[in-house]
């Protein structure tokens, strides 16, 4: 799949293999649509708000961070989130509440990131149905549900949806997988409640949101902090296995870190021989990278922690739509 995104942001020659399996796939998730739409595939109703943030393409958008800033606006007016991902490449089938102790491997490694910002409880599940009626009997107190990603998972009905797009990839070639990056349609986009435009200006109508981030944490010691100024020395390499390396690395550009760049698949299961670099004094990781390497890094692993600043009509709009579902919890 990695070598196939190189096709997903332009035409090349093997779009002539390539578009005709788009247009099967773009029926099929027509007709899986209409199957829900006409309740031939049932879709279920929780008893509290559902709050989905998700894409319509491929790769990383910022939904987690954006889930996460969510969360936290929420918290703020009086509300008790849970928080529920797919737990992608979690060894667990059946749902799961994830500590911040646990590894990548048990609850996939976004969910790890989120349970380990202590925010909200965290739960994992490949059934985003069953796993919110788990979560809730561990969790009666929660009054409102944010789904990190599942904007396709139509099995569970949702009051608030809410896509990221990358502000610079945009919808790439606008082609459905695999001939572009899309899951669904760009049409699609005239359904949902709000469009968030992650690193760029938004266009009317849509909401702007940017990530933020300047303190690097040690991953062994989190207590001990560091700046950009800190490494202004040879021997600096980042590493980003997410979906969109690039934008990492264009941060820390920004700051002014002089830096070898080593992207990685998506997910990637780091080991210790991937971050075996020569000449290394230190080794700049995403969030999501970090808690796959905790356990054969040493005091040269750095953490860059970013966070969603998020329009503040974004926040008003979500608040509207979930107060109209009232506070019941099941």
């Amino acid at each position: 799949m990695h070598w196939l995104q190189n096709h997903w942001y332009r035409t090349t020659p093997l779009h002539l293999v390539l578009v005709p399996i788009s247009l099967i796939f773009s029926a099929l998730v027509a007709i899986r649509r209409l199957f829900y739409r006409d309740r031939i595939l049932i879709s279920h109703q929780m008893l509290l708000p559902v709050i989905v943030v998700g894409n319509i393409s491929v790769g990383g958008t910022g939904k987690t961070p954006l889930t996460l800033a969510l969360a936290q606006q929420l918290i703020a007016h009086g509300w008790n989130p849970l928080i529920v991902s797919r737990g992608y490449k979690s060894a667990s089938k059946k749902p799961l509440r994830v500590e911040p102790d646990m590894t990548a491997l048990q609850s996939g490694d976004e969910p790890l990131l989120m349970a380990r910002r202590n925010i909200c409880p965290v739960w994992v599940g490949k059934d985003r149905v069953a796993t919110v009626r788990a979560a809730l009997q561990n969790h009666p107190q929660c009054d409102v549900v944010l789904c990190d990603d599942g904007l396709q998972h139509y099995r569970l009905q949702r009051d608030v949806e809410i896509v990221v797009i990358d502000g610079e990839r945009d919808t790439g070639n606008g082609w459905l997988l695999p001939a572009g990056p899309l899951r669904e349609p760009v049409s699609r986009l005239k359904t949902v409640d709000a469009v968030v435009v992650n690193g760029c200006d938004a266009a009317p109508g849509q909401y702007a949101m940017r990530l933020d981030g300047a303190v690097f944490h040690n991953l062994l010691e989190p207590g001990l902090t560091a700046t950009a100024d800190d490494f202004n020395k040879t021997g600096v390499h980042a590493v980003a296995g997410i979906g969109h390396p690039q934008r990492y690395f264009q941060h820390l550009t920004s700051m002014g870190i002089s830096f070898s760049p080593h992207a990685f698949p998506d997910h990637h299961p780091f080991s210790a021989s991937d971050l075996a670099f020569a000449d290394c004094d230190a080794i700049l990781l995403t969030e999501k990278d970090a808690v796959k390497c905790t356990e054969f890094a040493d005091a040269r692993y750095w953490v860059l922690r970013v966070d969603a600043i998020i329009d503040p009509g974004l926040t008003d709009l979500v608040l509207r739509k979930i107060k109209s579902h009232g506070r019941q919890t099941a």
